[in-house]
């Protein structure tokens, strides 16, 4: 094949490839593997622009035996990292390096050991606990009256915190699913907050937190799922009330926006504001991830299950919206929504 013929090959197909020449040197190099390795290597020797020993090894088998091989490298581009499974083929004298992109696979299944990980920790510590207390209370605490009060307590409060989590995982599955499907019924946004702030009213009372509304009549209907975005808000009231009620004050509000640049259009906002101790800056990043807890102590005895954002996330997401967190240390804490309006 002449060098024209080549890269007419190689073009046409979608997946990087590089064609190595009998020489040692690169012959060819298609679209997709320029956006990765780049064009200046062409002509030039392979170890040059191809520097990883596993993939030289490759090269040298099968320009030199005939053999065909493969082997898994990780490039590294800035602050991200790819993954690749290099596949060589000897091909009349000369080599094709095919590149499959695996960085998407090994994201996606990493992220499912972790989950797997975390679920096994969270489900594992109370599971733990109420064996020990069930072994106790048949053998020393059978007839401790005292005792088993108290550890029928504490089993009480673990179960229960089992039951939340099992239930924000089904939520979470649920949302999933449905997550490319846009919501398609109109939903007063200020009447949902509104429910969700009376079915919260005890709590607040409770914790003595006072609670300010400015919830506009008159504002226009989103399209939205309004069960789902139900448990969105009761989610950041319930959560501010929790952590952040300390500073005795939380504030629900909701104001229209003629345009939110990232959504490229007017959106009502949606803000929970409290007066608590507020987020480091450091954590707001990665308060969404599913598990994670800035103070998991506190969290786990406020029977937190570290899902609730998560769950908040996703459904914002399949509304087309966006989720912000914005916080000044010691002072306060605001979880915005902001709800595209068509």
């Amino acid at each position: 094949m002449t060098p024209a013929e080549i890269e007419l090959f190689i073009e046409a197909v979608p997946v990087p490839l590089i064609v190595i020449g009998a020489d040692a040197r690169i012959e060819g190099i298609n679209r997709p593997a320029a956006e990765i390795f780049g064009r200046v290597g062409q002509g030039r020797h392979y170890s040059l622009q191809l520097r990883q020993p596993s993939v030289a090894q490759l090269i040298e088998n099968a320009l030199g035996l005939g053999h065909a091989g493969q082997a898994r490298i990780r490039r590294v581009e800035g602050e991200g990292e790819q993954i690749f499974q290099v596949k060589a083929t000897p091909l009349q004298g000369r080599v094709v390096l095919a590149f499959e992109d695996l960085s998407q696979t090994e994201a996606a299944n990493q992220i499912r050991r972790d989950f797997v990980a975390n679920v096994s920790h969270e489900l594992k510590t109370p599971l733990t606990a109420l064996m020990g207390f069930i072994e106790t209370l048949r053998g020393p605490a059978r007839n401790d009256e005292a005792a088993r009060d108290r550890f029928l307590g504490i089993m009480d409060r673990e179960t229960a915190r089992m039951n939340r989590l099992v239930t924000d995982l089904l939520s979470l599955s649920r949302v999933e699913a449905v997550a490319r499907q846009r919501p398609s019924d109109e939903v007063d946004v200020c009447a949902l907050l509104g429910s969700a702030l009376n079915a919260l009213k005890p709590l607040a009372e409770e914790a003595g937190v006072e609670v300010v509304r400015d919830l506009p009549a008159g504002l226009p209907l989103v399209m939205g799922d309004a069960d789902q975005l139900t448990q969105v808000f009761t989610n950041l009231i319930e959560n501010a009330l929790k952590y952040g009620g300390g500073g005795g004050r939380i504030e629900v509000s909701v104001t229209r926006e003629e345009r939110v640049a990232t959504l490229r259009g007017p959106a009502l906002r949606c803000d929970v504001r409290d007066h608590g101790p507020g987020i480091d800056p450091l954590h707001i990043p990665r308060l969404t991830e599913r598990f994670y807890r800035v103070d998991s102590h506190r969290s786990r005895e406020m029977g937190g299950t570290g899902l609730g954002l998560a769950i908040a996330k996703h459904i914002v997401a399949r509304h087309r919206g966006r989720f912000q967190i914005e916080s000044e240390l010691g002072q306060w804490a605001c979880f915005t929504v902001f709800l595209p309006l068509e």
